[in-house]
């Protein structure tokens, strides 16, 4: 059995009009077929989407291009699979941690409110606490930063499908 061919998504012209890539690069992750990598091409090394990628079970390779550009291939790794009933991109293993120490209801927040108030919360929290938020959408702009300061997340929607539920712990 063959792998799919690599899947390539080109995010420059998206940061050159000044648009964010990232929903664009998730929405790409998910339409990937069992075992399909993505290569992805960007303008510098994607250094935060590194850990989301791990979350979501991929490995990555990475090298410059000659133009300075960075290439990264995200190769699903085998075996590797989110939690039932998680999010893709959740951590593996959150059903594990401790109970919440703090919880926000971000419920009627405007964007981006709800990831101001998360980080700010986050940031005072020490390493290994755990915070539970609810929040009206996907907080898709916040998953990026978290792994940027090195936090994992679960979350996923409840059963009504109109609160998202989210928990953060707090990295090292």
């Amino acid at each position: 059995m063959t792998s799919p061919a690599p899947h390539q998504l080109d995010v420059r012209p998206s940061l050159a009009q000044g648009q964010d890539p990232f929903a664009l690069i998730m929405q790409a992750v998910d339409g990937l077929q069992p075992g399909q990598p993505l290569v992805l091409i960007a303008p510098f090394r994607p250094v935060p989407l590194f850990n989301v990628m791990a979350n979501r079970g991929f490995s990555a390779r990475d090298r410059q291009l000659p133009d300075g550009g960075w290439q990264v291939e995200f190769t699903p790794v085998a075996g590797e699979r989110v939690e039932e009933g998680l999010a893709p991109g959740s951590a593996p293993g959150a059903a594990l941690w401790p109970d919440p120490a703090r919880t926000l209801d971000l419920s009627g927040l405007m964007p981006p409110e709800p990831m101001v108030r998360i980080l700010e919360t986050i940031d005072r929290m020490a390493p290994g606490e755990v915070l539970f938020a609810t929040l009206d959408r996907e907080p898709m702009f916040l998953f990026p930063e978290l792994a940027m300061r090195h936090h994992e997340w679960a979350g996923n929607f409840a059963a009504d499908g109109a609160t998202y539920r989210l928990l953060v712990r707090r990295g090292i």
